[in-house]
């Protein structure tokens, strides 16, 4: 089933990549085309990649390579000391 998928997009990617084609014919070698042609060019060597994944096999995910995160806040303490350095920093001042 996957390959057939994979051929159904490439499918799609070339019928893409003419009408990108007929853009630029169009609107000339301006940025925006350019970046279309650049994205299906992408989205080709992606399948170029998927298809030789698609016979390995899938690794799944168990339940040991989850990391459950509390929506219960974080103890104050953890942070007592901390420096805010995204926000340029926060010094207390002594004396």
């Amino acid at each position: 089933m996957p390959n057939s998928e994979i051929t159904d997009v490439q499918r799609i990617v070339t019928v893409l990549r003419r009408k990108v084609a007929s853009l630029r014919f169009h609107f000339g070698d301006v940025p925006d085309v350019r970046r279309l042609l650049n994205d299906v060019e992408r989205l080709d060597i992606d399948i170029t990649e998927l298809r030789g994944n698609a016979s390995r096999p899938r690794r799944t995910q168990t339940l040991a390579d989850v990391v459950m995160i509390p929506d219960a806040p974080y103890n104050p303490e953890l942070w007592q000391g901390a420096d805010d350095e995204g926000v340029g920093g926060y010094r207390r001042q002594t004396g």
